[in-house]
Order: C-alpha cells, then structure tokens, then sequence
C-alpha cells in the first residue's frame, strides 16, 4: 500500500495496512506525535510486514552519489555537515495549522539527511528560531526560520539552516567536509548555461519547488520500494528511520523552548 494522504491519516492508514497483510511504503512523517508512530510499528511488528517511510532525498542522485563518494573516503573522516534547505515561500496558513511545525515538517527532512550521511545518531541537539518571514505564524506556536547544530557521539558536527522563503527559488544544498577534502551538492537549475559579461556573471535561479527538484528522486524512491519486496531485501529507510527523524525534531523543539542544548530520546 502506498500512503501519500495527508499527514494525521498516515497512522491509521499503516496500522489498517498492517493487519491486512500489505506492504507499506509511507510519505514522511509516520505522524506528528512519537507515541502514536510507536503504536504504529508495533503493529507493523506484529504484523511482520515491510515499511519503507518516504524520504526522497536520499533517493536525489546527486545526493546519493554524494553519500557513495564520502562512504568510499574521499574525503577521508567526516567531521561537519551542512544543510541548507529554504522554500521559495510560505505555505498556505490552513496548512501551517497542522503541519506540526517547522521542525516537524520542514526540519525532519534534513534530520533524516543528516542521520544518512553522519552515519551515526546525534546525542546532542541544539535549536533555534524565530518568525521572520510572517511574525503572524508566533499566533500558532511556529516559526518560519531556523537553524540546528548537532553533535555525536564521535564529536561530528551537523549545521541545518532553514527557511521557508527564497525569493531565488528552491534552495537545496549540501557540504560534507573531512580530513583530506570536501564534498558539495549545489542547487539544480533549469540549464546550466553562464552568462559573463560586463555586468557580471549570471546563470539560471534553482528550480522552483520540491515537484521539480526531487521528481527523477520521488521516481527512484518508489522503485526501489518496489525492487526491494520483489527481492525480499530490508526496506532502504526503515519505519525506524521515519522515528528517528521525528526524535530529533523533538529534541530540535524541547532545545528551542529551553534554550539549552538536549539530549534525544531514541
């Protein structure tokens, strides 16, 4: 079963999977709240099916040779990451409303990214916001930017900085940088033609939104969902994958409310 409804379905839709008997592959997040997603994979325990939760990013082929390249040490340690991921502009209220929140539905994106490449689960989280985009959204307890620093437990260092407005476009990029080098993925753009003149130097803005940024990801996704039943390999992102992002966003939110850096709960 494929689940792309809105988000407070995505549960019951896995749960009523599960005790059918269906594979079930889920967009992200399995749901807004951790004690609702581990009643959900419990039931998919019990019910000994495959869930695959959708992170298309990892499915991006820049992005997936990037992850390939630092796996074979090109860079050689890896000891910071940087994310960048900002929205060409704000979603609709009605849908802020029940979005959970930045870190929960924007932020949990770049968790998962940063959970991918670090190779290892932060032990430390700090976070901070503020509404710069549209001072209204503080009415509804959420923020329009934000920016994360994480550490682990081998002392890697993560920094995510979002946005939910570029007037450029949709800003997608990410940094790795080691002990011998870096690796970078910069934003696709519609051709990669460079204008230099008198004026300067000019190419094209980044796609617009995420439908034409990830499109060839969201097709790679699902086939490899599709390739891992046929083949009855383990799901490439886990259910346990889909809680683990959600975690950090907790932490993310309980480290923005304190002020203070938090240790997740995994």
């Amino acid at each position: 079963m494929v689940i792309c409804s809105p988000t407070d379905t995505h549960a019951d839709l896995c749960i009523a999977a599960a005790k059918a008997g269906k594979a079930i592959f889920c967009e992200k997040p399995i749901d807004l709240s951790l004690k609702r997603v581990d009643a959900c994979l419990a039931a998919i325990r019990r019910a000994g099916v495959p869930m695959m939760v959708g992170f298309n990013r990892r499915f991006d082929p820049s992005f997936a040779a990037l992850k390939v390249r630092l796996d074979k040490g090109e860079i050689g340690t890896l000891e910071q990451l940087i994310i960048t991921s900002r929205d060409p502009g704000l979603a609709p209220l009605e849908y802020l409303k029940v979005s959970g929140g930045q870190f929960r539905d924007m932020t949990i994106h770049d968790f998962d990214m940063a959970r991918w490449l670090l190779g290892e689960d932060p032990s430390e989280v700090y976070a901070t916001g503020s509404c710069l985009v549209d001072p209204s959204l503080a009415k509804i307890n959420d923020i329009d930017s934000c920016m994360v620093v994480m550490r682990t437990p081998s002392g890697k260092l993560a920094h995510i900085n979002n946005s939910r407005r570029a007037s450029y476009g949709y800003d997608q990029r990410v940094e790795l940088f080691g002990a011998k080098g870096r690796l970078r993925v910069e934003n696709v753009t519609p051709t990669y033609v460079e204008l230099a003149n008198a004026e300067g130097v000019s190419t094209d803005k980044p796609l617009h939104f995420f439908l034409e940024r990830y499109a060839i990801a969201y097709r790679i996704e699902l086939a490899a969902f599709l390739n891992a039943l046929a083949k009855r390999r383990p799901m490439p992102v886990s259910a346990g994958d889909g809680r683990s992002a959600l975690v950090l966003a907790e932490a993310a939110i309980a480290s923005m409310k304190s002020g203070r850096a938090v240790k997740p709960k995994f």
